[in-house]
């Protein structure tokens, strides 16, 4: 089974998006449904998806589950908010019902790059590993050294590194991500998504040769056993077509087997997400 594990869904004429300011967002500045996506889905053979929240809303993660049980399989997980903070958290996640996978947060926005450090955050990710969940990490190279802290204080917690944490792409920069990026990935319980990376690019003139280093470090640090693909749809839009994003990652793992290539396809996200 072929899996998107990252695309995300929203409807300005339910809730605005807060982060969808300014001209350079205005191709997306509005209403994406999952019967726009379907069509790219079954062009390129993608089986089923994991769609991530966009918004610090409960409402919208309500929303999700229930596009995702009406979807017929085709949403096999959400990604959902909730405030980590909130001492009723274990309830709140409770009563989220539908195939609610993981959590996340915007982290990269908090003025705070240590935000994930802090005591109530950290009692928050033991409910979502208590709850059985996964957390999706939103990050940067500013916050990759609490990430790094936060998941090995949290051994018990699935985590699931976000778009390789956004590497200077376009810059052509590595360090410090690259390090960074390499001493997460020595703990056995993060994963990384294969998603993103074309929007870290220059929009207009990324070719695969600005891409691909990234990529494959992100293979290489982690292995074909813990790195996701993820089309980041309608994100992506931005810089590149779906079909452009999905043959960018085809490229990068072009010379893993058959069986690793599936993995990261498909598998990966099965197991780590715990889909069914």
């Amino acid at each position: 089974m072929r899996i998107d594990a990252h695309h995300h869904l929203w409807d300005l004429a339910r809730r605005p998006q807060p982060w969808l300011t300014g001209a350079d967002l205005d191709p997306i500045a509005r209403t994406f449904e999952l019967a726009e996506l379907e069509p790219l889905l079954a062009e390129h053979g993608i089986d089923a998806t994991v769609v991530v929240q966009s918004s610090s809303s409960l409402e919208e993660t309500r929303e999700l589950l229930a596009t995702a049980a009406a979807s017929g399989g085709r949403i096999a997980g959400v990604v959902g908010w909730a405030d980590l903070t909130d001492p009723a958290l274990g309830d709140v996640l409770a009563s989220l019902t539908g195939p609610l996978v993981a959590v996340r947060h915007q982290v990269q926005d908090e003025s705070d790059p240590w935000w994930l450090a802090r005591a109530g955050v950290r009692r928050g990710l033991a409910t979502v590993a208590a709850a059985g969940l996964a957390y999706d990490l939103l990050v940067t190279p500013r916050e990759l050294p609490a990430a790094l802290e936060t998941a090995a204080a949290l051994p018990e917690l699935r985590f699931v590194l976000d778009h390789a944490a956004k590497p200077p792409v376009a810059s052509g920069g590595w360090e410090p991500w690259g390090a960074q990026l390499r001493r997460l990935a020595a703990l056995p319980n993060v994963s990384c998504k294969l998603s993103g990376l074309v929007t870290e690019a220059d929009w207009g003139r990324w070719t695969p040769g600005d891409v691909l280093p990234y990529a494959r470090h992100a293979l290489d640090v982690f292995g074909p056993s813990r790195v996701l693909f993820g089309s980041d749809w309608p994100v992506c839009t931005l810089a590149a077509t779906y079909g452009a994003v999905l043959a960018l990652a085809e490229e990068a793992v072009g010379g893993l087997s058959a069986a690793e290539r599936s993995a990261v396809f498909g598998g990966n996200a099965s197991r780590v997400y715990a889909l069914t």
